[in-house]
């Protein structure tokens, strides 16, 4: 039994690891990368996209902490709860946002980098909209399939 929980507790470590170091690395990107370039005056056309950048920020940030408090019920085995649920619809409704954001700025994106000819740059926001669409599918997946193991435990406890 405790190798089970020490297994479980060890995942969700590394889990919690790799989720602070993602969250260092953009926290990093934004507080030490992107300033001096905005500042530096040499951004031009880019300076619209550099200084819109901070604004998907905002929900990436707030779905890591909400992965934070999935991975807390996980490790106190109350995975099977309604706080999970919300966790993870407010993962799925961030990362909607990111996706609706980062293709509201695609346009301006395509056409700055056609008229520079940086055609690796105009893809970029698709890119990132893709993969946050595809990370609200799995979250509302995710969701669907909690809420249904919900209801069968409470079923369950009913029962018994």
């Amino acid at each position: 039994m405790k190798e089970k929980i020490m297994i479980k507790r060890s995942s969700t470590l590394f889990l919690r690891g790799t989720v602070l170091f993602i969250g260092a690395v953009i926290f990093t990107i934004c507080l030490f990368v992107l300033p001096p370039a905005i500042l530096s005056g040499e951004a031009g056309d880019f300076l619209p996209i550099l200084v819109g950048l901070y604004v998907p920020a905002v929900p990436f940030f707030f779905a890591l902490y909400q992965t934070l408090k999935l991975l807390d019920c996980i490790d106190k085995n109350t995975a099977f709860s309604n706080a999970s649920v919300r966790a993870l619809k407010k993962i799925k409704y961030c990362a909607v946002t990111i996706c609706l954001l980062f293709l509201a700025g695609a346009p301006y994106v395509y056409m700055t980098a056609s008229d520079m000819d940086i055609p690796g740059v105009a893809g970029s926001p698709t890119l990132i909209a893709f993969a946050s669409i595809v990370i609200a599918v799995f979250a509302a997946v995710l969701e669907g399939l909690l809420r249904n193991a919900i209801a069968i435990k409470s079923e369950n406890d009913l029962t018994v």
